[in-house]
């Protein structure tokens, strides 16, 4: 669990790439990538390298919010309206009636 004031390092893409490489294609060690590429933690390797034998993306997400965006105000306010209804719909005893 992540402690308050602690920071997390973001590895970018070439250097997730250069990660797996060395694993795949010239059988480094986990622990030997890690200190070649200064990444924290060998576990964080594994991970890549697995998501990569899946076929799944290495595009980090975090922080990234999937915002909705709108043409004027007009079509903002329509829109958080109808989740405020839908809300009030799918759980009516927040109301306080």
């Amino acid at each position: 669990m992540a402690k308050k004031g602690q920071t997390f390092k973001r590895y970018t893409l070439e250097t997730k790439a250069e990660a797996i490489r060395l694993h795949l294609e010239e059988g480094l060690s986990y622990r030997s990538i890690c200190e070649r590429l200064a990444i924290r933690s060998k576990s964080q390797v594994q991970d890549w390298v697995q998501r990569h034998q899946k076929g799944e993306s290495l595009v980090d997400h975090r922080g990234v919010w999937n915002r909705k965006h709108f043409d004027n105000l007009e079509e903002e306010n329509a829109y958080l309206k109808a989740q405020v209804d839908f809300l009030k719909k799918r759980h009516p005893n927040l109301l306080g009636e």
